[in-house]
């Protein structure tokens, strides 16, 4: 869309994150930066959006001090993936901005380092010893649980949180393309007794998009808490 050709390229979908981010700045600033005992209709959404986070995903996973203490790095996750989410259903944009690689591939990234962080700062000395070495497990075995371990945990976990996003929100995308590409053909381009079946892709078309909208919301809690579960499992007593 503009300076194409150069490092500065900007695509539609680059556009629809930067308006998807700024729309999720807006969103918190204008939710909290006046904040009242009896709040206004605007400032509860706000309120509404981050106590589900904190109390649903953060404190119910994690419990009240390390919830409180992760509790940022968790909200800009979900609030992210799901604004960069809903940008997909939203006209003129029709694009999710999670629906390329990049995004979650950084919050994925961020996820892992989080974990690993966590992991260290609780216990420096044993994380990585009693993530790959399990207690009670007879000492030949770890010639195959080490590796096993190893790609578990530290590889599989963020190419799995970076792949069920991304496909997501692909597949949906991909979907709703279908659909009304369908709607136009039949209705335009063969026009008479066909309009029928364009009414029904138009149909089907709509209610994908309130599915969509779902998914959207979806995606962002599972990938917050997912990254919460990881958490939980590296600040652990155990390790």
């Amino acid at each position: 869309m503009l300076f194409e050709g150069t490092i500065f390229a900007i695509t539609r979908i680059n556009l629809t994150q930067m308006l998807a981010t700024l729309a999720l700045v807006l969103f918190l600033v204008l939710g909290t930066r006046r904040m009242k005992i009896v709040p206004g209709r605007f400032q509860s959404i706000a309120e509404m959006g981050l106590d589900f986070v904190r109390v649903n995903i953060a404190e119910d996973i994690l419990g009240k001090k390390d919830g409180r203490r992760f509790l940022p790095i968790l909200t800009t996750i979900f609030f992210m993936v799901l604004f960069m989410n809903i940008t997909g259903v939203i006209p003129f944009l029709n694009i999710a901005g999670t629906s390329v690689i990049a995004v979650p591939m950084l919050l994925a990234i961020v996820a892992y380092v989080t974990f690993i962080y966590a992991g260290i700062k609780k216990s420096p000395g044993g994380f990585f010893k009693n993530a790959l070495l399990p207690s009670g497990v007879p000492w030949p075995l770890y010639i195959i649980i080490v590796p096993l371990e190893f790609l578990s945990t530290f590889i599989i976990r963020p190419v799995t949180l970076t792949l069920r996003l991304l496909m997501n929100m692909v597949v949906g995308h991909l979907m709703l393309v279908l659909f009304f590409s369908a709607t136009q053909f039949f209705v335009v381009g063969l026009g008479g007794w066909w309009t029928a079946l364009g009414a029904g892709s138009l149909a089907f078309g709509l209610a994908f998009t309130l599915f969509e909208i779902f998914v959207a919301f979806l995606q962002a809690y599972v990938f917050a808490i997912l990254t919460a579960v990881y958490i939980q499992l590296a600040v652990a007593e155990e390790h």
